[in-house]
């Protein structure tokens, strides 16, 4: 009531009484319906709480990282509540912050309930109180639903939650998982391929687009299938009038928006829609969605953690990152520089503990920032790549780098040495490509490349992948680090040694040719590095087919590593062995086995009876005895073996690949000696092991099923044999490729036993077939090479040509002599071979030239 005085008269007045609003009735405004809407599966969840039976759920709460469509949903669910006449009041509440949720209250209070204006705080607490049900026969019943949209903090809506009623309901939208947001939780998450897809091609129609459905599929990957970034790149794309894709495109400045968006140096934000030009009535850019959840997620304890935390997992691969990773000492450092105290915490210490890491990140996954399962071995953290992608690009130029060297750090430190074939090394590798992706040039300076690019690629060889480690080194040599940089030598050593582990062994040779005058150029010629990288070329050498010119390179390296590193430095020792094997190669089996009983005393005194170079020797000194081909010396390496591995497993435990060398070993021995049978059942034993530990395609694992499927042949099941290689080569071929010394050998073992099956004549076309390729592979001299060629020999002859066979072993023993001298046993088998096939001998040929490589 308002009034003025008028001479001796007071005239008043009176507000008309307020009224209130007829059922059915509206307050606040439902967002608009997005172009080209996507109806999900959470819609028929909201739906199914009120129509599927039962108790009706009074409250759903609809989670979910900003950007996934929970306010698209309740929009849609609301509406079509509100059309089908199920409801007689509806409240839409931007539930942002406390002032805006009471600001709605109190204007429902005065809608409904004819409220006066002025009080908000009481008009609100007002209609809350008029949410709470009835007592029967008090009035007529409401049928509500208030949605509660975009909760930014649980303490926002203390003493205004909604009041449980059967005749109301409750939906909030809402990016925390805090317990303390009460009712039934319905996560969203992203749009499936199809419903991205589907909504692309949907917008982009609704403006006279219709692009390759191809293009739209990947567009929609990339964009991780995030619905508010498929909307907001949507509309640049119109906007812009660029083609999504161009395949095949070479141009430096393709404009494509996939080749920009994908772009290292593109910011995200350069690529979606500014804020006055946003879609559906959005109000703010995606970049800025997830900001604001950073900055809730760092204000929480412990403060000013979550951002450097999520920042360090931004550098890492988003489908799974390892909790040690980021609770590693490195992780820790680089976290306790951004630690915020509050004034009560002057006192206490700024270093970061484990448990400070746990809350950080469980502050990013209330905040649904990140996905936090700390059960989940080895993928405890997973991010969306995008918020990733918006986090790198708040960093500044050297925050960046440091970050990213940082994670390196900490990936580096948390990966173990065995971890390679097993879930975890597949899940480090994968973090260390991501990071090398994105942060390449931060971990390759001018001086030095960080040793995480090494690990990784050594990682793929050692867990069977070795032709991806060979790539891997490829690139690293050439793309990355360039031949002229210091740790370029480093990375040329590791690709020697998978080129050789991958077959082709005359590469890894050439490859450390090349490199050693490097290294005497950059390090000297007396520098350890520079005596290891002889040892190499030596090394490979012999594996190449040149044992002679190994035993030759490894006697005129050994007084060099006597005078500069001692008789008894490990490095020494080793070399030793490597002599010793390679003299074995070259025939002289007794004075290999010397060597080995010699230096075997020596590791002894010197490394101790447990130590792995120890035990290794143990095993190359009883695998010089099998390949004596003599019985007795093949009885006497297989009780070595016997007693080598219970030493193996009590030091090195059952499953170190040493422990499984040496069980190969032994089964091999087991058949030397005379006991088929028994190699088969030992070597069945060990397939199982083999698999858990280094993977089906492992070459060891792969050339164990060689040995198997031989030593089944020689145990008398010739087809077994030939259906078990036929089963492997397709395998070995896949994994190694068709040029491996692996697949090379599975071919000669098939055609081997081919005739022993039977099929004399199919085993010479096969090795008619396969000489050819070993040439080419590893050339005329090679041992393997050499081998196929006593092998087809006697097939020949087995087949009837008594005359070709002779002339073919005939060939051969020029070769030997040549290659492996007069005295080697396969030279005296290629002259038995001769005068077995020219009728002048009755004794069979050698089994060196009839048995498997």
């Amino acid at each position: 009531m308002t009034g003025y005085v008028a001479g001796d008269v007071t005239v008043k007045f009176r507000a008309a009484p307020r009224t209130r609003a007829p059922w059915p009735h509206q307050v606040g405004v439902i967002p608009r319906e997005a172009a080209a809407f996507q109806e999900r599966d959470e819609v028929e969840q909201l739906r199914a709480a009120v129509t599927g039976g039962g108790t009706a759920v009074l409250c759903q709460v609809l989670r979910g990282t900003g950007g996934v469509g929970k306010t698209q949903l309740a929009a849609h669910y609301a509406r079509q509540a509100w059309h089908t006449g199920e409801l007689d009041v509806l409240v839409w509440v931007n539930a942002g912050s406390r002032p805006a949720i009471i600001s709605t209250y109190a204007q429902a209070a005065e809608e409904l309930l004819a409220a006066e204006p002025g009080d908000p705080e009481r008009s609100a607490q007002a209609f809350r109180r008029w949410l709470e049900p009835s007592p029967p026969g008090s009035g007529p019943v409401c049928r509500w639903l208030v949605v509660l949209d975009d909760v930014a903090d649980p303490a926002d809506l203390t003493g205004l939650w909604p009041a449980k009623n059967p005749h109301g309901r409750t939906v909030v939208t809402t990016r925390r998982r805090d317990v303390a947001v009460p009712g039934q939780r319905i996560d969203l998450g992203v749009f499936t391929p199809e419903e991205a897809a589907a909504y692309l091609s949907g917008f982009l129609a609704e403006h006279g687009r219709h692009d390759d459905p191809s293009g739209v599929q990947a567009l929609a990957q990339d964009l991780g299938y995030l619905p508010l970034a498929l909307s907001q790149a949507a509309a640049y794309i119109v906007d812009a009038d660029v083609p999504i894709d161009c395949p095949g495109c070479t141009h430096t400045h393709c404009t494509s928006y996939r080749r920009r968006l994908t772009a290292r140096t593109t910011k995200l934000g350069s690529v979606l829609p500014e804020a006055s030009t946003l879609p559906d009535d959005q109000t703010t850019t995606l970049t800025t969605t997830w900001s604001l959840s950073i900055e809730r997620a760092d204000s929480l304890r412990p403060v000013g953690l979550a951002r450097p935390a999520l920042q360090l997992a931004a550098m890492l691969d988003g489908n799974g990152i390892p909790q040690d990773i980021l609770a590693g000492l490195p992780a820790r450092r680089y976290l306790a520089q951004y630690r915020t105290q509050a004034t009560s915490d002057q006192g206490r210490s700024s270093d970061v503990s484990d448990q400070d890491v746990r809350d950080a990140l469980r502050a990013l996954h209330r905040l649904n920032l990140i996905d936090h399962s700390p059960d989940v071995p080895h993928q405890a953290i997973r991010v969306h790549q995008l918020i990733q992608r918006a986090t790198r690009d708040t960093l500044t130029s050297q925050t960046f780098d440091e970050t990213a060297r940082v994670a390196a750090d900490a990936l580096a430190e948390a990966w173990p040495v065995t971890a390679h074939a097993k879930p975890l090394g597949q899940v480090l590798r994968a973090n260390a490509d991501a990071l090398t992706h994105h942060a390449q040039d931060a971990l390759c300076s001018a001086d030095e490349a960080h040793a995480v690019l090494l690990q990784a690629g050594n990682s793929l060889g050692h867990a069977g992948q070795v032709t991806a480690a060979v790539t891997h080194f490829q690139n690293l040599t050439r793309t990355v680090l360039g031949p002229d940089h210091p740790d370029s030598l480093a990375a040329r050593k590791n690709l020697a040694h998978w080129l050789g582990k991958g077959g082709d062994e005359t590469g890894a040779a050439a490859v450390i040719e090349q490199l050693l005058p490097d290294m005497v150029r950059t390090w000297g010629p007396d520098d350890p590095d520079t005596l290891a990288t002889r040892g190499d070329l030596a090394s490979w050498r012999g594996i190449a087919g040149d044992a002679a010119g190994a035993v030759a390179a490894y006697e005129e390296l050994m007084p060099d590593l006597v005078r500069l590193l001692g008789p008894d430095h490990p490095h020494t020792l080793a070399a030793r062995g490597n002599l010793a094997r390679n003299r074995g190669m070259a025939g002289d089996a007794v004075g290999a086995a010397a060597d080995f009983a010699q230096l075997l005393a020596d590791r002894t005194r010197v490394q101790g009876p447990d130590h792995r170079g120890t035990l290794a020797t143990r095993r190359e000194l009883a695998r010089s005895l099998g390949q004596a081909e003599d019985a007795a010396l093949a009885a006497e390496a297989c009780e070595q073996l016997t007693h080598l591995l219970a030493d193996c497993v009590r030091v090195l435990g059952a499953d170190h690949p040493d422990t499984l060398a040496t069980r190969r070993y032994l089964a091999n021995s087991r058949g030397a000696a005379g006991d088929a049978a028994g190699a088969v059942a030992a070597y069945e034993e060990l397939m199982p092991d083999l698999v858990r530990v280094l993977g089906t395609n492992h070459p060891d694992t792969l050339a164990t099923r060689g040995d198997l499927a031989g030593w089944r042949g020689q145990a008398g099941d010739a087809a077994g044999a030939v259906a078990a290689y036929k089963e492997l080569l397709p395998d070995v071929v896949q994994a190694l490729g068709a040029d491996h010394q692996g697949t090379l050998t599975a071919r000669n073992g098939l055609a081997y036993l081919a005739g022993e099956a039977g099929d004399a004549a199919g085993a010479v076309a096969a090795y008619d077939k396969l000489l050819p390729d070993l040439v080419r592979v590893l050339g005329t001299d090679h041992p393997t090479t050499l081998i196929a060629r006593g092998n087809l020999a006697h097939w020949r002859g087995r087949a009837g040509d008594a005359a070709g066979a002779a002339a073919d072993f005939a060939r051969l023993v020029a070769d030997l002599v040549r290659v492996l001298g007069r005295r080697h046993p396969r030279t005296r088998a290629a002259r038995d071979g001769v005068a077995h096939w020219r009728g002048q001998a009755k004794t069979e040929v050698s089994r060196l030239f009839r048995k498997g490589i």
